[in-house]
């Protein structure tokens, strides 16, 4: 029997992977790390009762530092969620309808959220504690049946703006991923990631992709044209970034295709059409809602739109 499609939303616990460290040069007031929990209880409450109540049955979490860590307790922030907090919590969205999955970003253009660690990058400390945190979360969840771990916008145009740059290239890349991929596949989770390191690299890329990782493809424009770094600037002007659903299709990779509010929520019904006549049904495994903003009352009025219209792309897509 086939699974139902997944209808995801990515919410995020901590927001310590958008921006370098204190850095005044990185604009945007959600940007820069904090040693505290950013998190407000009160729209989380109301997103999930929005998303069980719209039929969506997918919560993935970007965890980052908003835990309580006990293999590695100098990564939490102040405030970060106890083992039984998260456990209530979890267990809150299940009875909703909602299956929690974690995320975890090990991209070096996300990874602030390490701390200390993440100016260790590919040392043998680093691996291990990547392992460690791998694995406590996914105990901590019970079992899921993904591990998202991000791994996006891992070049340098993305950190033209951070105090402190690092990216990893060429096949250390992939013998980091991978390593990442092999501790998430034995404690039992299917890895899954954003596909973006595909766009300037898709040879190496259908070499060396292992074909059971889902891919989360991203384009938060109307689906055409050239991708935009946020940082500034066109990632690649002669890119079609919304190409890349076909290309991952017929090379045989299921998908989790990424919908966004960012720019326009016509991304969000416009991606839908796109991948139902793009994608093949047998690999087109769901659709993933993306706002991209912290989890703050402030942002309500975005996470709530983003709920709408793809509750309305749900409506389409299930009806057409």
């Amino acid at each position: 029997m086939a699974e139902p499609m997944i209808f995801a939303n990515l919410l995020h616990l901590s927001y310590n992977m958008w921006g370098d460290w204190e850095n005044p040069a990185v604009k945007g007031k959600y940007w820069a790390y904090k040693p505290y929990l950013r998190f407000d209880e009160s729209l989380w409450n109301d997103l999930l009762e929005a998303m069980a109540k719209h039929k969506m049955n997918m919560v993935v979490i970007d965890v980052g530092d908003g835990i309580q860590f006990n293999s590695h307790p100098e990564i939490s922030v102040k405030n970060a969620w106890s083992y039984d907090k998260t456990r209530a919590e979890l267990k809150k969205m299940r009875q909703m309808g909602l299956e929690p999955i974690p995320k975890l970003n090990f991209s070096t253009c996300h990874d602030q959220w390490l701390g200390k660690y993440s100016r260790m990058v590919s040392t043998p400390e680093y691996y291990q504690v990547c392992k460690d945190l791998i694995e406590e979360t996914y105990d901590l969840f019970d079992k899921p049946r993904f591990f998202h771990l991000g791994m996006d916008e891992e070049e340098a145009v993305h950190q033209t703006q951070f105090e402190y740059a690092v990216m990893r290239q060429h096949m250390l890349w992939w013998r980091d991923v991978k390593y990442l991929f092999k501790v998430v596949e034995d404690k039992g989770a299917r890895p899954w990631v954003w596909s973006d390191y595909e766009w300037n690299h898709k040879d190496v890329f259908y070499d060396n992709m292992p074909k059971n990782v889902i891919q989360s493809n991203w384009y938060r424009e109307p689906v055409k044209g050239p991708a935009k770094s946020v940082y500034g600037g066109n990632i690649n002007i002669n890119l079609d970034c919304c190409k890349t659903y076909i290309d991952l299709d017929k090379a045989g990779y299921d998908q989790v295709p990424t919908v966004s509010n960012w720019e326009t929520p016509d991304n969000i019904t416009n991606t839908f059409s796109f991948c139902k006549k793009y994608v093949s049904k047998e690999r087109l495994k769901g659709f993933f809602l993306t706002p991209w903003k912290p989890t703050l009352e402030e942002t309500r009025e975005r996470h709530m739109d983003a709920i709408e219209h793809f509750a309305l792309a749900m409506k389409q897509f299930q009806e057409a």
